[in-house]
């Protein structure tokens, strides 16, 4: 079985549309694709305590189509203001968050990446993030990033070619590899193109994923230059 493509690949017009309209409305939600290729959002709604995962059809996120997920895989559960994902064992092939297998309840963080069995599940906060809502980057992004700029732009989301499931953005050693330039100028690139796309206010660790998102959607880099 081929595994269901990223959240982060291209995304349509219509499905911009979707997830901006689902930003906007300031609730924690889920974007996934089906094995058909259609984006899926749940809202995580703040009078629900708890959802499940699994093929199950009792499940709330009903994954039929993916053989790798457990009948019941996993449940996220809301604690106060926060949303946790728990996976105690209940799955036979584990439960991943940015590409580390979960070991009981973590906390998830607006932009997080879950998997159950191939199924990729992003995980947005954006009325909860530090310093509020991360700015949606304008569909022109592209007209005002540096050819120097949007190159490593492209070294940086080349592990996403074709989608794959386990992707992680290109560290800034390889980035300064690929296009023989130093590690202090692509570091000063990469401030720039944070700051460019409403990313300074992230945490650290969410900053290079979310750049990758905000360069596919916008068209400032394209599936066939990966």
């Amino acid at each position: 079985m081929t595994g269901v493509p990223s959240p982060l690949g291209q995304a349509s017009p219509a499905e911009l549309k979707e997830r901006n309209e689902a930003e906007r409305e300031g609730a924690p939600f889920l974007v996934y694709r089906d094995e058909a290729a259609a984006q899926r959002i749940v809202t995580l709604k703040p009078t629900v305590a708890e959802l499940t995962v699994g093929r199950d059809p009792s499940t709330d996120i009903h994954l039929e189509w993916d053989e790798q997920a457990s009948r019941l895989h996993a449940r996220l559960e809301q604690i106060g203001l926060q949303w946790t994902l728990v996976d105690d064992g209940m799955s036979t092939n584990g439960s991943f968050v940015n590409g580390e297998r979960l070991h009981g309840r973590h906390r998830l963080a607006d932009g997080d990446l879950l998997r159950f069995g191939t199924t990729v599940v992003l995980f947005r906060s954006p009325g909860r993030g530090i310093g509020g809502p991360t700015a949606v980057a304008p569909e022109d992004a592209e007209l005002h990033v540096s050819e120097a700029q949007r190159r490593v732009l492209v070294a940086l989301c080349r592990p996403y070619k074709n989608s794959p499931a386990f992707a992680t953005p290109a560290t800034n050693q390889q980035i300064a590899d690929e296009l023989v330039l130093s590690l202090d100028a692509i570091k000063s690139h990469m401030r720039a193109l944070f700051a460019r796309f409403g990313l300074d206010d992230l945490p650290q660790n969410e900053k290079r994923v979310r750049l990758v998102e905000r360069a596919l959607q916008t068209g400032t880099v394209s599936e066939h230059e990966l």
